[in-house]
């Protein structure tokens, strides 16, 4: 079964572009992808073009040798750009494979080791008395894991402060509040988005007490082993990183040294299926959970489901807490996984399981966005 066309939709869907990436082959059998690189679906696109002048032609079902080639086919291997690339191409291939057996993605991972994924939820309100009243909320609604944003997202159109000793000051008294009435069974978190230094996270957990939290995410910029190590050495809870990661090479290190507490892979920019299930497995010789990233269309979430289904060592699964149920979703995807019963079911239909309705797809509809951007007090950028 032979590769005849790699077609790239990228597009805008609710708040941000999507891109997603369609392989074609002479059997009429297609296959559906998406890469994870928000605000850089350009550069997606264009690392695509010079991929698919050497896969066309190529057989489908060669997954692994055809991944090998795209990753060792130039001098300067890997990077974010590349890896987003691979993942979306990788991710349809197996659709195409799924297809093609007539077995759903998670047969050709091994099988599936649950019949629903759980799922942790996310609450994006600012600390305060709603922030509280909305956890609680949550586990009324029987959510088992809740995690905290800061509260403070920015905007596109202009450029706020952030202040970082305001932020944690704020956010250790209103999660200590939080756990207060969620009680020491429901999970709670915090996604700080590699917004603090290693000195500002370490004051902001000590400012609470022990086991009000049971992971913090994305405190630091994660390429930085020393500083994860050092932070290590000041603080008692649990990481959640890796979601920054486009290669077992960049999850390694963090694994070996067991500093990932919960690997936070995101499947449509670490490599694909191909990578992400190697990386599940680096991390389970170390007892670490993955806890994936899922942020983008029904696609990601789709692929993120069969993945989590083969795995054993999963913890939850991030349901995308910020555009809700799109209407344009149903237009677009067909047999999309939905929420139920706080947990999505696994599909059994060939392939992942979802479709695209290509007409419905909004014509030119690309624009060009930036990430809000922030500023400390004095006037210099910090991570948003």
């Amino acid at each position: 079964m032979k590769i005849t066309d790699i077609k790239t939709y990228g597009f805008w869907l609710g708040f941000r572009n999507v891109c997603l990436v369609k392989v074609e082959t002479d059997q009429g059998i297609y296959g559906w992808g998406e890469s994870g690189l928000s605000g850089r679906e350009q550069a997606v696109i264009g690392a695509i073009e010079h991929f698919k002048r050497f896969l066309i032609g190529q057989d489908a079902l060669n997954i692994n040798a055809l991944w090998q080639e795209m990753y060792r086919s130039q001098y300067f291997e890997g990077g974010r750009v590349l890896a987003a690339a691979i993942s979306a191409i990788d991710i349809a291939l197996h659709d195409v494979c799924g297809k093609y057996l007539n077995v759903p993605v998670y047969q050709l991972l091994g099988g599936k080791q649950r019949q629903r994924i759980p799922l942790f939820v996310t609450s994006t309100l600012d600390f305060g008395d709603e922030f509280v009243e909305h956890v609680a909320q949550l586990k009324e609604q029987g959510w088992q894991a809740i995690r905290a944003t800061t509260g403070e997202h920015g905007c596109t159109d202009k450029t706020e402060v952030f202040d970082a000793r305001k932020s944690i000051a704020k956010a250790a008294t209103w999660l200590s509040k939080a756990r207060e009435v969620l009680g020491n069974e429901t999970v709670l978190g915090i996604d700080y988005h590699h917004r603090l230094t290693v000195a500002e996270t370490a004051s902001f957990c000590q400012r609470m007490p022990t086991g009000t939290l049971d992971f913090i995410e994305e405190p630091i910029r994660d390429q930085s082993l020393v500083s994860y190590q050092n932070l290590r050495t000041l603080v008692d809870v649990p990481f959640a990183i890796g979601e920054e990661f486009s290669s077992k090479w960049d999850f390694a290190p963090h694994v070996d040294s067991a500093l990932t507490n919960f690997a936070r892979i995101d499947i449509c920019n670490a490599g694909g299926f191909s990578e992400a299930m190697k990386i599940a497995a680096m991390c389970e010789t170390r007892y670490i959970d993955m806890m994936p990233h899922n942020p983008l269309s029904p696609i990601c979430t789709a692929a993120s489901v069969h993945y989590c289904a083969a795995l054993a060592n999963l913890s939850w699964l991030e349901i995308a807490p910020y555009d809700g149920e799109l209407d344009m979703y149903d237009e677009i995807f067909s047999h999309r996984p939905k929420v139920s019963s706080n947990t999505f079911e696994v599909s059994n239909r060939p392939g992942l399981g979802i479709d695209v309705n290509e007409s419905a797809i909004p014509k030119d509809a690309f624009k060009f966005w930036e990430p809000p951007r922030l500023i400390k007090p004095d006037g210099s950028y910090t991570n948003w």
